[in-house]
């Protein structure tokens, strides 16, 4: 039996299953998941799992290249933005790298999640609580 990091067999699966500029999308428990999709469905109850606790879960298993962010989440999830902005900034300094932070409408987010290689969803339910993360290489 694993001891350590991700125990779940599934999402521990989709990360190790991550390469060069794949992307994987966490989102809150109303983002649109596309039924073709590899779904990891964590949520359980409203706010559990949260979406920053799978976050930070997931990013101490991959290397982070770049992320994409709904516009919205400025304006309408400061609490979130604010926390995530401050965790990709220290995610960055243990990497060594600097990601990289795009934005886009919701609308375009939806649309570019399609092509994610797998879903998180989380028991989030807070507005515009998604983030698309690429993955990139230690080397």
């Amino acid at each position: 039996m694993k001891k350590v990091g991700i125990l779940n067999s599934h999402l521990s699966h989709v990360i190790a299953t991550l390469g060069h500029t794949d992307s994987l999308t966490l989102c809150d428990a109303g983002l649109p998941i596309p039924r073709h999709a590899d779904c990891v469905d964590l949520a359980l109850t409203s706010g559990i799992p949260s979406f920053l606790a799978i976050f930070d879960a997931v990013v101490s298993e991959c290397f982070v290249e770049k992320v994409l962010l709904a516009e919205e989440i400025k304006e309408k999830n400061p609490v979130i933005h604010t926390a995530l902005l401050q965790r990709l900034a220290q995610l960055g300094q243990q990497q060594n790298n600097e990601i990289i932070i795009d934005y886009v409408s919701h609308t375009e987010f939806k649309q570019t999640s399609q092509a994610s290689k797998g879903f998180v969803r989380s028991g989030e339910c807070t507005p515009y609580a998604n983030i698309i993360i690429y993955s990139g290489v230690p080397f």
